[in-house]
């Protein structure tokens, strides 16, 4: 969407039509602000080049960018959905050396392997302890990174509980929709533990973006992995049940096909 917030699209009988999350991806053909146009080498296939454009590169950048990961570090990603597999993805590649994975389905635990998660855990299974309590011994003191990748005010708390104290950094990159407010103790922050707002993982898309490309034409990232499903154009519903069943990472949606 270009910045005065106009749109370029008209139906047959004139009438505007507006651009999804201003820049209509959906579409064929669409109409962009120069800001929101990045120039990437062009021997990143297309159908991985469109995972930098948000998912994979919010989960990276959250790692790499925002958090700043460290060699040898360690890490607990709530959610492994598709951005929290690419922020653990991220935390492989800057080093860590211990990537806590939590989600309610086990099946995630396999996947999550592939991504360099190393340790997972499954709240329903911990009885009596809290998913905090288990990261705390496993990491005895607390994670130097937690990232929150569901959108859970309870959970974003639960992220923080379980950061070490004197660094310890909770990243939120889950959108919490139900207004929910986030409590946590002004004495814990005193103590050096810290809470960041990540948008797009901190990533200044001009100047990261191919950066990116570049580690995945170096075989640094690997983002290939995420794209589980493809479909064409006609099919695009079928992309959006896969995603809603929990079936997918990535779907790429092909608009000859």
């Amino acid at each position: 969407m270009p910045r005065d917030d106009t749109t370029r699209f008209r139906d047959g009988d004139g009438n505007p039509i507006h651009h999804l999350f201003g820049v209509s991806s959906f579409s064929e053909y669409t109409v962009v602000d120069v800001t929101q146009v990045v120039k990437v080498d062009p021997a990143v296939p297309p159908a991985t080049a469109c995972l930098l454009s948000c998912g994979a590169t919010t989960g990276v950048g959250a790692a790499w960018k925002l958090a700043k990961v460290e060699p040898g570090s360690s890490v607990a990603i709530f959610g492994l959905g598709a951005v929290g597999l690419a922020v653990a993805e991220g935390a492989r590649i800057c080093g860590a050396s211990k990537i806590i994975g939590v989600d309610l389905n086990p099946d995630k635990e396999e996947l999550g392997k592939k991504f360099g998660v190393t340790h997972f855990i499954n709240p329903k299974e911990l009885g009596e302890k809290t998913v905090s309590q288990v990261i705390i011994e496993m990491t005895d003191g607390g994670a130097d990174y937690c990232f929150e990748c569901i959108g859970l005010a309870a959970l974003m708390n639960d992220a923080f509980q379980s950061s070490r104290a004197g660094w310890g950094k909770t990243i939120i990159l889950g959108v919490e929709m139900h207004g929910a407010p986030l409590t946590i103790s002004s004495l814990e922050i005193l103590h050096g533990k810290c809470v960041m707002g990540s948008l797009f993982g901190g990533v200044k898309p001009k100047q990261d973006i191919p950066i990116l490309a570049d580690k995945y034409l170096n075989k640094e990232l690997e983002l290939d992995k995420f794209i589980t499903h493809e479909v064409g154009l006609k099919d695009i519903n079928t992309a959006f049940d896969l995603l809603l069943q929990g079936k997918s990472l990535r779907c790429t949606i092909w608009m000859d096909k």
